[in-house]
């Protein structure tokens, strides 16, 4: 009896043991983190500061040539478009066969004008000395005096003429007024010409500019001088120099224009469409890899790691396995290869996520890559 009591006691308290034993709770498991990311700090690099913008390339000046005489026929053209010419170099001859006529009885008629003045002065001192001897009335002498001094003129209105024909005639020949480039031609031999027709085109001395429109806020931050790099067609960098900005604005647009000197423009021709940027010179500034930036609603943003707070409310260092990121607006400025210029929102000590970044959204649970580098240690020299 009393070992069957002693059996029951036994197996009441076996139960109450496993009892207690169900009644224990499994350890729940944190947050796993969403993603794998590496981080960076921004580091002080010198970035050149520049303004991109595009713009059109022209002649420096393109002077319109063409000729001061009408209706006379075009014997011959000396030269064709891309031609390199020098000052005085002659470009088109006109046929002066009836301008060397011309120039030929100018020349007589200043002959026959100073025979006959030549006459009329003979005329006159002999009138002067009979008027002495009383041999002729002074109203004789003074006809004499008259008649030498329309002579005179006679002469003066021949070599007027003479004068004007040979202009006339040197004028049948166009010479370059500069050294320059031919840009355009529109005359044949045989063509009959008249005053005010552009025949020729030359860009003076051959010089090519860029010009290109700014804003009031880009156009007050360069100064004459600034170095400019352009993308030719051909993938070389052609270099320039601004030697002018405008002045003035224009009242709709708000813009003004930009002229930079091509001293080799390479393949760039005139009218040609060319992107190109404005250096402004180097700085040292706190950069960012582009790919840490993501932009949302036209805005630049970062992740910045954060701590991660564990069950109990303790506050885990970044270095541990996992931690959060914060979704923070930035503003950048120049860019320059694959780094970004940020010039507010971040502070020097501060990790961003680089690789990741474009997936994460703002409070996510991250874990570094174990042994990552920084991606900036070797590029503090641009």
């Amino acid at each position: 009896m009393l070992l069957s009591q002693a059996r029951i006691l036994c197996l009441l308290a076996a139960g109450l043991l496993a009892g207690c034993g169900g009644a224990s709770k499994p350890e729940t498991a944190g947050p796993k983190p969403s993603l794998v990311v590496t981080t960076v700090t921004p580091v002080k690099q010198k970035m050149e500061r520049t303004i991109a913008v595009s713009g059109s390339v022209a002649a420096w000046q393109e002077m319109s040539l063409g000729v001061e005489l009408t209706g006379i026929r075009v014997a011959e053209v000396l030269v064709e478009v891309g031609d390199q010419v020098r000052a005085g170099q002659p470009l088109l001859r006109l046929d002066a066969r009836t301008l060397q006529v011309q120039a030929r009885q100018a020349d007589a008629s200043v002959a026959q004008a100073r025979a006959s003045l030549q006459l009329a002065r003979a005329n006159s001192e002999r009138g002067a000395t009979l008027v002495k001897q009383g041999l002729i009335s002074s109203s004789n002498a003074d006809e004499l005096l008259a008649t030498l001094t329309s002579a005179e003129a006679q002469v003066a209105t021949a070599e007027a003429d003479r004068d004007a024909a040979r202009l006339r005639l040197g004028f049948a020949t166009l010479t370059a007024p500069d050294a320059g480039l031919i840009s355009a031609r529109a005359v044949q031999p045989g063509q009959i010409v008249s005053s005010g027709t552009d025949l020729l085109r030359l860009i003076r001395q051959g010089r090519l500019e860029w010009r290109a429109e700014l804003t009031e806020t880009d156009l007050t931050r360069v100064p004459i001088g600034s170095a400019v790099e352009l993308a030719s067609p051909g993938g070389q960098t052609i270099l320039g120099r601004v030697r002018a900005v405008s002045p003035a604005l224009d009242p709709e647009t708000r813009t003004g224009i930009l002229y930079a000197d091509l001293p080799a423009p390479g393949d760039l021709r005139s009218g040609m469409f060319a992107q190109g940027q404005i250096l402004l010179g180097a700085t040292t500034a706190a950069v960012l890899p582009r790919e840490a930036i993501v932009f949302r609603d036209g805005f630049p943003y970062v992740f910045v790691a954060q701590a991660a707070a564990d069950q109990a409310g303790q506050t885990r260092s970044r270095d541990q396995e996992a931690f959060n990121v914060v979704q923070r607006r930035i503003t950048v400025g120049a860019r320059r290869g694959d780094f970004t210029e940020i010039q507010s929102g971040l502070k020097p000590t501060e990790r961003v996520v680089v690789r990741g970044a474009g997936f994460l959204s703002d409070g996510d649970l991250v874990r570094e890559v174990a042994g990552a580098a920084p991606v900036l240690a070797q590029e503090q020299t641009p």
